[in-house]
């Protein structure tokens, strides 16, 4: 009797087995329909409700969208140079703006954020309408009375410009501004411009360490356009004529000076 049930012990192990992969498969097979059942209720859903979900899936997007530009600042209008985000100012970013006036401090510019359609006018609305211009100074340039006047005459607003950040001091912001030439594609630097016709003078950049490779790189690049109004004798580099030079001697001369006071005494008695 015991070698009996001995032997019949590994057949009724077998049979457990087998009972045990029935029930998984049909588990699994129960999951399975489950899975494709929930499956088809979803996608009957999406079928029956498809603008509900196109219109849930554009909310969504155009909310990733808003952050991201939020995150970024690339639609921000800024009113104020302390408004600039460190980041901006740092790796040297370009700003569109509209001229509004030329002053004695500086160019008062007007901040042109990037526009994205549906999503600018939807943030316009949230924001209130007053507008502050920037204060823009032409970086590492000190200009002549008539660079003053060719710049009235160059940027008439409101011409768009855009402003190469170069540093930020106080509510002032140190740029190398540019402009599309007038029929043209290409912009050119209003600062290198001014030195190269010889109505401005090379400046200590504002807000940039001496030893910066920015500094450098804007040294040498000012320096050369200067050079170009020097060789060329433009401007305040202009040498004065013969004539000029002579009037100027005979002027400034004590004895000349002395004999046009008494011949102007002799006249009046």
């Amino acid at each position: 009797m015991r070698r009996e049930n001995v032997n019949n012990m590994p057949e009724t192990s077998r049979e457990t087995e087998t009972v045990e992969r029935g029930r998984d498969r049909q588990q699994r097979a129960r999951e399975q329909q489950t899975s494709r059942n929930v499956v088809s209720v979803v996608s009957q859903f999406a079928d029956d409700n498809l603008t509900l979900v196109r219109n849930i899936s554009t909310a969504l997007a155009v909310a990733g969208v808003i952050v991201i530009a939020r995150s970024i600042r690339v639609i921000t209008k800024f009113q104020a140079a302390s408004e600039i985000p460190v980041r901006f100012i740092e790796g040297n970013v370009s700003l569109r703006g509209k001229v509004c006036s030329i002053t004695e401090r500086g160019i008062e510019v007007e901040h042109v954020p990037i526009y994205l359609p549906i999503i600018s006018p939807l943030l316009s609305k949230h924001q209130d309408g007053s507008t502050s211009p920037l204060l823009v100074h032409l970086a590492g340039v000190e200009l002549t009375p008539e660079g003053k006047m060719w710049l009235q005459k160059n940027l008439i607003p409101p011409q768009t410009v855009w402003l190469k950040l170069v540093s930020r001091e106080d509510n002032m912001l140190h740029c190398l501004v540019s402009q599309r030439r007038q029929g043209s594609m290409w912009s050119y630097s209003m600062n290198e411009e001014l030195l190269r016709l010889g109505l401005a003078r090379r400046a200590p950049i504002a807000g940039l360490p001496p030893g910066s490779p920015l500094h450098w790189r804007l040294h040498k690049w000012l320096h050369r356009a200067e050079v170009k109004a020097e060789k060329k004798g433009l401007g305040l580099w202009k040498e004065e004529g013969l004539w000029e030079r002579a009037s100027k001697a005979l002027k400034d001369n004590p004895l000349l000076r002395l004999m046009g006071r008494i011949f102007r005494r002799t006249r009046a008695e």
